[in-house]
């Protein structure tokens, strides 16, 4: 039984659903003077957005709200604010890669909305999941009716560590293992994540062990003739 499905999103795919969103937001006739990404998984989106669109002013915030991939943080906050301007007066279209729960947007909009009430905010997303958000952007590219989660081409290493850490230590929980051979790890893999993520080229499997393991996480060492994966904390 798959844990959390997974679906990989192609660099083909994102060119695709920005240039519809950038359609979609022409045709309602609705120009914005400024564009806020949110960081991180807004910016490919908005640099693609103004590209289509002829926009030049592009700033970012941060939003903290998935700590982990596919863990959710208790509460979604401001991590860094939009720099210093004055947006009143101004239409801001803020924008993200996905609308889940919908709360990184939602506080990005307040925030805005607090620092600047008369500026005209809306909302942009390619794509927005329309049985878990809590909301639905003003503009969105595609719809998701069954949740997955999407791995983006600009976090493909992000998230392979993270489920590899995950593995890893729900295992030694369960069991005390520490030790894991590298087809071992891929078969995990597939098992918790689906077979969507043999999809990823494999030098991403060897990019997230080695930030692993420069991060303290992972040990690599070699017994006999074998490569394996250790648990730094087992």
């Amino acid at each position: 039984m798959v844990k959390v499905p997974v679906k990989l999103v192609t660099w083909d795919d994102i060119v695709t659903w920005a240039s519809t969103l950038a359609g979609k937001i022409i045709e309602s006739r609705w120009m914005p003077d400024i564009v806020v990404a949110i960081a991180r998984g807004g910016y490919v989106p908005a640099r693609l957005l103004c590209d289509h669109m002829g926009i030049n002013d592009l700033v970012s915030l941060q939003v903290v709200h998935w700590p982990s991939s596919a863990q959710v943080a208790e509460k979604a906050y401001i991590k860094y604010p939009v720099a210093q301007m004055d947006l009143n007066g101004k239409r801001v279209l803020i924008v993200d890669d996905i609308v889940d729960t919908g709360d990184s947007v939602l506080i990005a909009r307040d925030h805005v909305l607090s620092r600047w009430p008369k500026a005209d905010v809306r909302t942009g997303a390619l794509q927005w999941i329309s049985t878990v958000a809590k909301f639905k952007p003003d503009y969105y590219a595609y719809e998701v009716k069954d949740w997955v989660w999407f791995m983006y081409p600009w976090n493909l290493t992000e998230d392979l560590s993270n489920f590899i850490t995950r593995i890893m230590v729900e295992e030694y929980k369960a069991s005390g293992k520490v030790n894991w051979s590298l087809l071992e790890l891929t078969e995990k893999l597939s098992e918790w994540y689906g077979d969507e993520i043999l999809k990823v080229p494999v030098s991403y499997l060897g990019k997230a062990l080695a930030n692993l393991e420069r991060n303290g996480v992972v040990l690599r060492l070699r017994e006999g003739n074998v490569d394996l994966i250790k648990l730094a904390k087992g």
